[in-house]
């Protein structure tokens, strides 16, 4: 059996999220047949398959997160079930040898039976639901053979990720909470050294409700189901990993709500430790002796209700804001947040975090640059390529970054050094159905303007239709976001982290501009009447808003770059120049 793992996707991908499946268990596939489609970061790529053969196993559901590394598919070679029949029978001879063991392996038997019978086959399978689960396949097979809820764990691994650690533990506390009639833990676990002299339970978690009456008796009966004393003089053992008993006696620990692996014991059956019925009884009469009083309870519960409110009262608007989120109205919708908006939403809250934004605003008159795309529109026609202005803007802004080269820069933190690119690769935030991506357009110092219009065409809408490469998403060295194409004049755009400065253009349009003196008539000179100091006439204007990291970019840098920049965005002949 061939163990197809998901394959290194592209530079520094972690993982990737299970689209949609091109094939299913019992499909016939043959070499560089596609089996999936997986989105990483920002692009959606298809995964062949390396070998012929025939699918066995399927390790992911459509929406998961597989990491890079991990088993994705299980394929059957030809000649694999020749093996796997040798493989079974070889199981058989080795049974019929162990079948014959010692006493420790009838104990060990007897405690895999006991295991067995102590899963309810009434209990659901596990479901992911619709919220995004962070546990590679094994851990989520594990969950499946031990009857765990996946969607419940909380995860002790990176980020959140579920271990099979946490899966075990889940597994152990549906166990021993699977006999009580009432709510599960309630309580943490007492310490000896917080059990001994204490006269009532230091930790109590449990759902409290806002308001008294029915609520707080729920609580009250709550805690007083699940608190237990423990005894200062005989306190419970340590807990053990491994602990030898009949089926019968661990039956009975979990109808006294009893830990059999913390059972005190001195017996032991071939070194392993041994609990019998009269030491869990023990243990179970101590625990009702030491039970909790009415007296008890309310205190917890008071003490619990009095700390969430008060931790209310200091949240203040921020817990009515989160009580809002929970209570949904009956045509309100949710959707995954993973994908392309999670890796939007990951980059820009990085940026945020790491880069100390300021904004420089501008404006610039650019009836150049309206009369040079309206002369060169027609001819770029003629040879099949749609001219708009942001092939223009790409080229002055590569112009401005010759002169400017502060602007494009990347700060390398750890070697505390700032690397100053010598390409113009220039990206291009765009708008698409699944979020906002950035293509990058190579060397737009080195190309023609219908080159860069090419170019720049293709990659937006491959980009819309999701065929982009993840490379031709990289590698950019200064973004420029045109949000004026939607609506609006200035905004405060986020730098596209390892970038230091993005540029965002407002919208063109006619706007009132003072003209300057030098460009009247002489006769208007002349005439000496008040409109000689200049006058106010409507020209085509674009807005400008430059972000820069400012510990990279000064404020004089910013100004600098954008007043080079208006020069030749009104006159764009001063490009024939460079």
């Amino acid at each position: 059996m061939f163990e197809f793992k998901l394959p290194d996707l592209g530079e520094g991908v972690a993982e990737g999220e299970v689209l949609e499946w091109h094939v299913a268990v019992g499909d016939a596939v043959t070499e560089d047949q596609v089996l999936a489609e997986v989105e990483t970061d920002k692009a959606a790529v298809d995964v062949p398959s390396p070998k012929d053969g025939v699918v066995r196993e399927l390790h992911a559901e459509v929406g998961d997160v597989v990491a890079t590394g991990e088993v994705l598919v299980s394929i059957e070679e030809e000649g694999d079930a020749e093996g796997e029949a040798a493989t079974e029978s070889e199981s058989a001879e080795s049974a019929d040898a162990d079948a014959a063991g010692s006493e420790a392996g009838e104990a060990a038997a007897a405690e895999s039976a006991d295991v067995a019978d102590s899963t309810d086959t009434t209990e659901p399978d596990v479901t992911t639901g619709d919220g995004r689960v962070f546990a590679p396949p094994s851990v989520r097979r594990l969950a499946r053979e031990k009857g765990v809820d996946i969607t419940t764990v909380s995860g002790s691994g990176p980020s959140g990720r579920i271990t099979e650690a946490d899966v075990t533990a889940a597994a152990e506390a549906d166990e021993s909470e699977s006999a009580d009639d009432g709510p599960t833990s309630v309580v943490s676990k007492v310490g000896d050294d917080e059990g001994e002299g204490s006269d009532g339970p230091t930790s109590v978690v449990s759902k409290v409700s806002d308001e008294d009456g029915d609520g707080a008796a729920d609580n009250e009966r709550a805690v007083k189901s699940a608190v237990r004393k423990v005894s200062a003089d005989e306190p419970m053992a340590e807990r053990r990993d491994r602990t030898l008993a009949t089926p019968a006696t661990r039956r009975l620990a979990r109808e006294l709500s009893v830990d059999i692996d913390a059972v005190p014991t001195d017996e032991t059956r071939d070194g392993e430790p041994y609990v019998d019925e009269a030491a869990v009884r023990a243990v179970a009469e101590r625990a009702e002796a030491s039970e909790v009083t009415d007296e008890d309870v309310r205190e917890v519960t008071e003490k619990v209700v009095s700390e969430m409110r008060e931790a209310a009262e200091e949240t203040g608007g921020a817990g009515a804001g989160a009580a809002g989120v929970s209570a949904e109205s009956a045509g309100d919708r949710r959707e995954p947040y993973r994908g392309v908006r999670r890796a939007i939403g990951e980059q820009m809250a990085r940026s945020r975090r790491e880069v100390p934004h300021a904004t420089h605003h501008d404006k610039v008159a650019v009836p150049g640059l309206v009369e040079a795309r309206e002369r060169l529109e027609p001819l770029a026609e003629e040879r099949g390529v749609h001219l708009t202005y942001t092939p223009f803007l790409l080229k002055c802004v590569a112009a401005a970054l010759d002169d400017h080269p502060i602007l494009a820069t990347q700060l390398d933190a750890d070697a505390e050094e700032i690397v100053f690119k010598d390409d113009r690769n220039l990206g291009v935030a765009t708008a698409t159905d699944h979020g906002l991506v950035v293509p990058v357009v190579d060397d737009v110092d080195e190309k023609g303007l219908l080159q860069v219009a090419t170019e720049l065409n293709d990659l937006v809408d491959r980009a819309r239709s999701r065929d982009i490469a993840r490379e031709e998403m990289q590698g950019g060295t200064f973004t420029v976001t045109n949000f004026g194409a939607i609506g609006g004049e200035y905004a405060d755009p986020v730098i596209n982290v390892p970038e230091t400065a993005i540029l965002g253009v407002g919208s063109l349009a006619e706007r009132p501009v003072v003209e300057d003196s030098e460009a009247r008539s002489a006769s208007e000179k002349a005439s000496g009447d008040a409109a000689s100091t200049g006058e106010v006439v409507a020209k085509p204007t674009l807005t400008l808003s430059l972000a820069i990291d400012h510990r990279v970019v000064d404020g004089a840098d910013a100004a600098r770059f954008v007043n080079t920049l208006k020069q030749y965005l009104a006159d764009p002949t001063r490009l024939l120049l460079e």
